[in-house]
């Protein structure tokens, strides 16, 4: 996938039109029903609407910077139409203004419009609130599982007596997802190829030469772009008094935990492991610090995301505190998913 172009840069950054809408004559929602909140991306518009006209919008956003860029563009084009005009706003016209959007990020550009045209039919019908389901982009449950070949391949090879087996499932997960993308499975995780060389050298020995190629099967394409700010963040969590070992696995975790983030959907679904509490037992081994500064269990790219947005001044949130806001399912997940 291409990275995120000027054009989309600058209108992922243009906040001018973000937030809420106190006295909106209607909102409309995508991905934020009982059923969708947290295990997709997001949308809500706000629409004031006089003399025919939206006279303002605002909008929220739960997502990349490819759907923050669809709907400040959304925005933009449809301020000062007539309702009618909004409801014809397509997903086109959107990704004309942004300069075009990679293929397989469309459904930004549809989640924006969508729930534009929410809030239009929710004005109109004077019903206040309008949520819309649109069709799941992807599957929310586990990519790898015990009975992968690759897995059990990996699994059953001799571990070595100083690798922890929370460690070893945690990295035979990795390299399983690794392989079923469309990039060398060093790129797919962030690493250089030393990295990856060594990890397997420290955790897999005895693995034939090559086993993984047999298991790579796509062409190879560019890596979604990683946020050097993300990384950053969780550099800074490396603990300082680890070494040899326990020192490498923290810094192969920071690289992967930022390339991993970059993908959509649940970061402990796009590293491959089998449950979300594996993730955050991974970051709890090597990065401690970071675990315990997630104290309220915030899903975890929610909580890398939210943690860059308020170093630079800016606010993810809506309410002043998680136990008051509406959209808490988006953040946290229930004890019940996994």
């Amino acid at each position: 996938m291409s990275g995120y172009t000027e054009t989309i840069r600058r209108w992922a950054a243009d906040n001018r039109r973000a937030g809420t809408l106190p006295d909106a004559d209607g909102i409309g929602e995508v991905g934020l029903g009982e059923d969708e909140a947290g295990k997709r991306l997001a949308a809500r518009f706000f629409l004031r609407i006089r003399e025919d006209r939206i006279e303002e919008l605002r909008y929220q956003v739960f997502g990349c910077g490819f759907s923050m860029a669809a709907c400040a563009a959304a925005a933009e084009l449809a301020l000062h139409r007539t309702p009618n005009e909004a409801s014809r706003l397509s997903r086109i016209e959107v990704e004309k203004l942004l300069g075009g959007l990679p293929q397989e990020r469309g459904y930004c550009s549809e989640l924006a419009v969508e729930a534009l045209h929410a809030a239009v039919d929710a004005a109109r019908v004077d019903s206040r609130r309008i949520e819309k389901i649109l069709p799941p982009q992807e599957a929310h449950g586990p990519r790898v599982t015990a009975a992968d070949p690759l897995y059990r391949t990996l699994m059953d090879s001799p571990c070595p007596a100083h690798v922890d087996a929370h460690d070893r499932h945690l990295f035979t997960c990795l390299l399983c997802v690794a392989t079923e993308e469309s990039q060398q499975p060093a790129t797919a995780l962030g690493l250089s190829n030393e990295d990856f060389e060594d990890i397997l050298n420290t955790l897999f020995p005895d693995i034939p030469p090559g086993l993984l190629g047999d298991y790579v099967t796509a062409a190879p394409h560019l890596a979604p772009e990683q946020s050097d700010d993300i990384l950053a963040l969780l550099m800074a969590h490396i603990p300082n008094n680890s070494s040899g070992t326990q020192y490498k696995m923290a810094r192969w975790l920071v690289r992967i935990l930022t390339a991993r983030a970059a993908r959509p959907g649940h970061l402990w679904v796009a590293m491959g492991l089998f449950e979300r509490p594996q993730l955050s037992a991974a970051i709890a081994r090597h990065l401690p610090s970071l675990a315990a500064a997630n104290h309220q269990g915030m899903r975890w790219k929610r909580y890398l995301y939210k943690q860059v947005c308020e170093q630079q001044g800016g606010r993810l949130c809506k309410a002043p505190a998680c136990g008051l806001c509406s959209d808490y399912a988006m953040c946290f997940p229930h004890p019940s998913s996994g």
